[in-house]
């Protein structure tokens, strides 16, 4: 890898092309043209670049790491949902017997921000396997890691849009529909969601089959979209109870978003699930814990965590991985849903 007073930020800033494909040119790796190669190592070495075998060495060991990157709404919001940390907890619980560590980065920024990051760890060879979580439409880390195979990544989506790179999918769309259906068995004709934010592929997802099977069973629903956090939740269920025909339940697309439409159904005066019923995503101890307790389509996070780090060891190791489904959904029925007074 280029050293000195030379860096690969120099030598690709000079040159046009990414940093990932001046680190694989200067160190005649796989993943550039000859042509591209060509081009970095002349621009490389009239600037002043020399190659430095121990720096090299270095670069090509294992690092026994995985690199996962989050993105939230703003530094303040680190940690404020629920999904990202029970997932690196099962993750950790898969490393820890090969004595793997998680590099773990945040980044306000988005998908764009996050491809960067990524962009550096597949240059600098910091990590040996990536995790990517909360896919968005048109999210350039699809594209990063379609031109460089030969950096191994999972994707945690909906493989309709991952097609080609290894995959821990769930059913998102079939999780939907069950809510629905269960809604509809308690008498519920109109409903409304908290979704996520939709720039996110498993919003529109749900928001397509929530949308199908209401309109199969001949239900009404509303959708609000927002970011995952306590406040949306407070905000968007104001919303909806302000709507002069009423839904008689809200289903959120996170457990957070739902502690706060509780929160605020309550303090409003409106009775839970007398008046309106309230279902949660991503069943969590929010969900237990909250008066009255959420119902929850519960979604085992942890094992989800687990199984991707399984699957990107089997990677580390040379086993060739494709798509394998998440543990089912399965709905847990509490205290905040009951049929329609």
């Amino acid at each position: 890898m280029a050293k000195g007073t030379i860096t690969i930020a120099d030598v690709a800033k000079a040159s046009g092309v990414s940093k990932s494909a001046v680190s694989y040119a200067l160190n005649g790796k796989p993943g550039v043209s000859e042509e591209t190669r060509d081009k970095v190592l002349k621009l490389a070495r009239s600037m002043g670049w020399k190659p430095n075998s121990a720096a090299k060495s270095l670069s090509d060991a294992c690092t026994r790491s995985i690199g996962v990157v989050l993105m939230v709404a703003d530094a303040e919001d680190f940690g404020s949902g629920m999904f990202g940390m029970d997932c690196l907890a099962g993750l950790s619980k898969a490393m820890d017997p090969r004595d793997y560590s998680i590099v773990l980065r945040m980044t306000a920024g988005g998908a764009a921000a996050a491809c960067r990051i990524y962009e550096d760890w597949i240059a600098s060879g910091k990590v040996d396997a990536h995790l990517i979580m909360g896919v968005e439409l048109g999210d350039p880390r699809l594209a990063l890691f379609r031109e460089h195979p030969e950096a191994k990544a999972l994707f945690i989506s909906q493989r309709e849009i991952t097609s080609g790179l290894p995959t821990l999918y769930s059913s998102d769309d079939e999780g939907a529909r069950m809510v629905v259906r269960y809604l509809h068995g308690l008498g519920h004709r109109n409903i409304a969601r908290i979704a996520g934010p939709e720039e996110y592929v498993h919003t529109l997802a749900r928001d397509n089959a929530t949308a199908d099977e209401c309109s199969k069973l001949g239900m009404r629903c509303t959708t609000l979209h927002g970011k995952y956090m306590a406040e949306t939740g407070e905000r968007l269920c104001n919303a909806i109870l302000d709507f002069g025909h009423r839904p008689t339940a809200i289903v959120c697309d996170t457990d957070i978003t739902a502690v706060g439409a509780l929160h605020t159904a309550l303090a409003r005066g409106i009775s839970v699930p007398e008046d309106l019923s309230i279902v949660a995503w991503d069943d969590s101890a929010a969900c237990v814990s909250a008066t009255p307790a959420l119902t929850a389509l519960h979604r085992d996070v942890r094992a989800i965590g687990l199984k991707a780090g399984k699957m990107l060891l089997r990677m580390i190791d040379g086993e060739t991985v494709g798509d394998e489904p998440e543990p089912p959904y399965r709905l847990v029925e509490r205290a905040s849903t009951g049929p329609v007074a």
